[in-house]
């Protein structure tokens, strides 16, 4: 029993957002981006519960409409069946689902019982004329992002396993929800979601309190509550049915079409697909809102939904515009249509028939390493661990893939199952080799003076850049004053490690010793490829709590920490070195080298080096 849709305190561009989808699933779905405990999951789940039922074929795992006969659809073949409705269907995709399980694959049964190949439907099926469902969608590994872009794109399932091959309409409502601490989603999957919507807690008392009473009400009596909020519930049924029925007759004036183009053109959106959301989610707008045709206001609402995650161009970009921007450029006069370019006399040898020759355009490389070329570090390899992409013959396996090592059998012998050697097959298992990078930063008062923090603050700011493009966790420990500080927890989200980098004050003594032991109790819990960048000139003066010798102590601890591959980047600018940083890494078995030295870009290529 899912929480009333109509239940939901405030997040009005959340529920707007559902409802257009809802309405229109061809706008393409809606991201849900925010922090835990927004009612992300809540608003998407009661989605289902509001939307008009379905007809399909009774007894259909395809979710077959009324007249619909489809070849491998047995409910559909019967020469008569029972129609009946059901309730939107609403498919979860879990994280940890293979490609079998989204797709679907052999059915044993029927080669078993009827001796032929048949389809047994996989959650891309159920989800057809419903809605697909995947909480924490960035953290979906990225062989099932792939296969979801080709069928929600194209609105065909083509399933090939094992001499089967079908293919089977899955047309579906995408929602996805997201915790931005935890890493980000792929540029092009994040494209494919047509709306996007930032929410956060309530930041009103009174909001706040609604919500828990709310909630409390519901956990103690969810039939009474639900009861409550049932008419509500059919009123705001009823209406979107309407709107369904009004969408296909609402007219978008000829100067609304052209503002569109001109505000993805002026905020340099490069898709395409941009214009055409935007124009979907304000004809549907305006249908939801009774009217017939679109106004300049729908095309605001609508893009405040449709442009935000499309405008990003780089890492550490707020991927969001203010309103007031917005008016701005819906008040600027489009720039003037290109002039047809007058007839001139055709060129002699066109006369002729003969094609002009002409000098091919130029072509340009931009200068950029081979690491940047290559795009992420952590390349999707076979590992014992991790998510089951294929499977392989193999007469010795180390992974037993039992479902294809029978369905081989039974292929190869249907009438009399046994299985043999022969038959066997592999599971091929792919992870990414992600890297956890931990970055410690000396942030005494010797790194305020001469601007070295500054220095320091950009050239970790690259390296964060290269970890962003590649996908991997980092995590930020501070040292100053008397103590060290995890600074950022390990995250994905090198949004916030700029942010807290940005904001980091500096003074006072150096505590390298407490840096180095809190760097080896983060990477004890982070065992996946770390690698460890000290940024400091070593020269440590505040011992460990009880006393001691301050280097001595830092030399111990990097004793301690030689097993982690690890660079010092040398932040000491005096006329005269002590070397405390050079010393520092020969203990690690580090390489050490001075910020002076090293543009942003050689840094970079140095760590690509290191971890690659």
């Amino acid at each position: 029993m899912s929480y009333p849709f109509s239940a939901l305190v405030g997040q009005d561009q959340l529920t707007l957002a559902l409802l257009l989808c809802g309405i229109n699933p061809g706008i393409g779905g809606v991201l849900i981006q925010g922090d835990k405990g927004t009612a992300k999951s809540t608003a998407a789940r009661a989605l289902a519960e509001i939307l008009p039922p379905i007809q399909r074929i009774a007894g259909s795992r395809f979710n077959t409409e009324p007249g619909q006969v489809l070849d491998f659809d047995a409910a559909s073949q019967s020469g008569e069946h029972e129609i009946e409705e059901v309730t939107v269907p609403l498919v979860n995709l879990p994280l940890g689902a293979t490609e079998d399980r989204l797709l679907g694959q052999l059915d044993l049964e029927s080669v078993l019982n009827e001796r032929r190949r048949a389809l047994q439907p996989g959650l891309l099926a159920q989800a057809h004329r419903g809605i697909l469902y995947i909480d924490e969608v960035n953290l979906l590994p990225d062989h099932l992002v792939d296969v979801l872009l080709d069928v929600a794109a194209s609105g065909v399932n083509t399933v090939q396993r094992e001499g089967l091959s079908v293919s089977h309409p899955s047309r579906f409502v995408l929602i996805g929800t997201m915790n931005p601490e935890e890493g980000a989603l792929r540029p092009q999957f994040l494209d494919r979601f047509g709306l996007m919507v930032n929410v956060q807690a309530p930041d009103t008392i009174a909001e706040r309190t609604e919500v828990v009473r709310r909630r409390m009400a519901y956990d103690q009596a969810p039939q009474v509550f639900m009861d409550h909020w049932q008419p509500t519930q059919v009123t705001l049924q009823a209406r979107i049915a309407q709107a369904r029925q009004r969408l296909p007759q609402v007219q978008m004036p000829e100067g609304l079409l052209t503002l569109i183009s001109q505000l993805c053109t002026q905020l340099q959106i490069s898709s395409l697909r941009a214009d055409l959301v935007l124009y979907k989610t304000a004809i549907t707008l305006a249908a939801f809102e009774g009217r017939m045709e679109v106004h300049a206001a729908d095309i605001k609402r609508a893009a405040e939904l449709v442009l935000p995650h499309r405008r990003r161009k780089k890492p550490f970009e707020s991927p969001s515009f203010h309103s007031s921007e917005l008016d701005d450029l819906m008040n600027t006069p489009p720039p003037p249509l290109p002039q047809p370019e007058p007839e001139t006399e055709p060129a002699k040898e066109e006369v002729l028939g003969v094609a002009p020759v002409a000098e091919p355009p130029a072509l340009t490389v931009e200068n950029r390493s081979m690491e940047a070329l290559n795009g992420r570090r952590s390349e999707v390899t076979r590992t014992p661990r991790g998510f089951k992409t294929q499977t392989v013959p193999s007469t010795s396996p180390t992974d037993l893939a039992l479902t294809a090592s029978v369905q081989q059998a039974l292929i190869r012998n249907p009438e009399t199952f046994q299985l043999s050697r022969q038959d066997l097959h592999q599971t091929i298992r792919t992870g990414k080799t992600g890297h956890f990078i931990l970055f410690v930063v000396d942030a005494s008062g010797s790194m305020a003076a001469s601007r070295r923090m500054e220095a320091v603050k950009g050239s970790v700011l690259s390296l964060l850049t290269d970890a962003y493009q590649r996908r991997d966790t980092v995590a930020v420990i501070a040292f100053r004053g008397v103590e060290a500080q995890l600074l950022l927890e390990p995250t994905q989200s090198v949004e916030r490690a700029e942010v807290a980098l940005r904001t980091l004050p500096t003074g006072g003594r150096t505590p390298l010793p407490q840096a180095l032991q809190l760097a080896l109790d983060v990477l004890e819990q982070q065992p996946e490829n770390p690698l460890l960048i000290i940024l400091s000139d070593g020269k440590a003066n505040v011992p460990l709590p009880g006393g001691g010798d301050a280097w001595q102590q830092t030399l111990e601890l990097a004793t301690r920490l030689r097993t982690i591959p690890a660079l010092v980047l040398d932040t000491d600018t005096a006329y005269v070195r002590l070397g405390r940083a050079s010393e520092l890494a020969q203990t690690l078995g580090a390489e050490c080298v001075s910020l002076e030295d090293f543009s942003a870009e050689t840094l970079t290529r140095t760590v690509s080096g290191l971890i690659s």
